[in-house]
């Protein structure tokens, strides 16, 4: 049985840190927002959502159903899908230190959203544009050092060598890094551009994984949806600033 993803249209956002561990493990799942036909589109995930008689509604999109289990929120379900993909540590401990450093990248990504929106997401950027160069100036100059530096000496410490962030073979964990820096270089590519030096194993990392066949391959896809300025990572070059 497919598993079957349920996701935004239109946007990468944080269901893409999924798409791309079913993409490299070739799992056979459904774009449900993507798709149209019977149970399949944007109002099917909200009618799941606003269900009476679902006992375990998600709060919010990325959530996954696997028969009729459905789990939510982009770590736990890469921690549920990692075993089962062959994309996590056999080691349990592993397995634990894996979803830690997911919910990390899970905090970097609430900031990455928040250099756009904030104030609320309820309002538009242009309405909080002044707000938004403030926070982006103190994100480029304090918070991607404080993440990617992290990561870094994460890597660099793996007792296992620096190719993977966690044991020795691929992870859910590389495949989100990949996606974190290709997402920082989209939004803030001057920032990026000046930090690439600092973070060497985090790049050799992000080019490993786009070299992977089923990565190269999803990637020129139409599978994968570019970046835009309706998602996490959004350009806007008011925002971009030289550390």
């Amino acid at each position: 049985m497919a598993y079957v993803l349920y996701y935004w249209d239109g946007i990468q956002g944080r269901g893409e840190f999924v798409r791309l561990a079913l993409e490299e493990a070739q799992a056979d799942y459904v774009d449900v927002a993507r798709q149209s036909g019977p149970a399949m589109g944007t109002g099917a995930m909200l009618d799941l959502m606003r269900s009476k008689r679902e006992p375990h509604i998600p709060f919010a999109p990325p959530f996954l159903k696997d028969g009729e289990l459905i789990v939510s929120h982009v770590a736990n379900i890469l921690s549920y899908l990692g075993p089962k993909l062959g994309l996590a540590p056999e080691d349990e401990k592993l397995r634990c230190v894996a979803n830690g450093l997911q919910l990390t990248i899970t905090d970097l990504v609430a900031e990455v959203h928040d250099t756009h929106h904030p104030i609320a997401t309820s309002l538009y950027y242009e309405d909080q544009k002044e707000a938004a160069k403030a926070r982006s100036a103190a994100f480029i100059s304090e918070r991607i050092p404080k993440f990617l530096g992290y990561f870094e000496q994460v890597l660099q410490q793996n007792p296992q060598g620096p190719h993977h962030i966690v044991g020795d073979a691929l992870s859910y964990v590389d495949l989100s890094l990949f996606q974190v820096i290709e997402g920082l270089r989209y939004a803030f590519p001057k920032a990026m551009k000046a930090y690439a030096a600092d973070y060497p194993g985090l790049i050799a990392l992000h080019d490993a994984v786009a070299r992977r066949p089923n990565i190269t391959a999803y990637l020129q896809s139409d599978r994968r949806l570019a970046f835009n300025e309706d998602g996490i990572f959004r350009h806007y070059p008011e925002l971009d600033l030289a550390p």
